[in-house]
């Protein structure tokens, strides 16, 4: 589904079709505290993903589509532009920096000579809509999340506040294929594989929780949960070098999360208003980690910053944890050492 831009290119809301929905209840979660915080400025706005290659360079995507590598010490380089909006990346196997792009589908960029090519732009015959993030296995086999099929990435509150399960699973195979593994899912995001590849580990914003999809064992081909009832939406996720999933928790539960189980005209007319009326994400440096086997909290931070929050991306790289936000125009990182544990 593609949108038709008003003067000025702002983009025209598209009407919502809300159902009553029930949000999961909040279960205990420790209490992680401050750790000191590096920023680190970025040549654009809402670096959404940040990932990082063999080499130790960071990629990142903003928001008006331009692909940006970052050496450790900051300096920053744009390689590339998809004319869209880039979300969930990847460094594959092979160096390629792989793409989500809300408005393009499924991208693969060549980090030497800043070629883009599309690997998957449509699924069952439509427009991949908001393609959201993306992993690969050893054998190269990719799979990526779609967070909603119908709306794009400047429109998300409304998928949010329709609360429908338009989100989805895939896998893409060698010959191009997009095979859908699950479907159903409320606001699927963040992938990851587990250290062993025996599982992918995935994020749904809006039911606030972690899952397995088993690609190995005898549970091959199934979900099971891994983590549920967070206290936050998790955002993009990763696997750390000790095999923990990082996940970026972009928000606390907020205003629009309690109008679900509410009328839908209630809904409707909240859509309708101006942007600056609509709920807003309450801004904080929140990540934390799991225990890739119980779906445990064993490590993360949540702080406040005047310059950095609404986290949506984290990996660990080189001693360090970096972030990414839509908030700002920044990534931020910290010392591993220094991120504290469970209590």
């Amino acid at each position: 589904m593609r949108f038709r831009r008003q003067t000025g290119s702002v983009p025209r809301k598209p009407a919502i079709d809300p159902v009553r929905w029930r949000p999961p209840p909040v279960d205990p979660f420790p209490d992680f505290g401050p750790t000191e915080l590096t920023v680190v400025p970025m040549p654009g706005d809402k670096p959404e993903d940040v990932v990082a290659d063999a080499g130790g360079q960071l990629w990142t995507g903003l928001v008006d589509g331009r692909i940006v590598r970052v050496s450790p010490e900051g300096a920053t380089t744009v390689v590339a532009n998809t004319g869209g909006r880039p979300l969930g990346l990847h460094v594959a196997r092979d160096g390629r920096v792989l793409i989500c792009d809300s408005h393009r589908g499924l991208l693969a960029l060549d980090p030497g000579t800043g070629t883009l090519s599309t690997l998957a732009e449509s699924v069952d015959g439509r427009p991949l809509t908001f393609c959201s993030n993306v992993t690969e296995t050893a054998d190269g086999t990719i799979y990526f999340t779609e967070s909603t099929s119908k709306f794009h990435y400047e429109h998300f509150p409304g998928a949010i506040l329709e609360a429908r399960g338009l989100g989805s699973l895939f896998r893409l195979g060698a010959d191009g294929t997009v095979t859908t593994l699950v479907e159903g899912l409320y606001f699927a995001n963040g992938v990851t594989l587990t250290a062993d590849e025996s599982a992918l580990v995935f994020a749904e914003t809006q039911a606030r929780r972690l899952s397995k999809y088993w690609l190995t064992g005898p549970q091959s081909g199934t979900v099971t949960p891994l983590a549920v009832h967070l206290p936050g939406m998790p955002d993009n996720i990763s696997t750390g070098p000790d095999g923990k999933i990082w996940v970026a928790m972009v928000s606390p539960v907020n205003v629009a999360e309690k109008l679900t189980p509410r009328a839908p005209a209630l809904r409707r007319l909240v859509w309708r208003l101006p942007d600056a009326l609509m709920p807003k994400i309450n801004s904080q440096v929140w990540v934390a980690a799991f225990d890739p086997d119980t779906g445990a909290p064993v490590a993360g931070i949540r702080m406040r910053h005047p310059d950095f929050g609404t986290v949506t991306g984290v990996v660990e790289t080189g001693g360090r944890l970096w972030m990414s936000s839509i908030g700002f125009p920044a990534l931020a990182h910290t010392e591993a050492r220094e991120i504290p544990l469970t209590r």
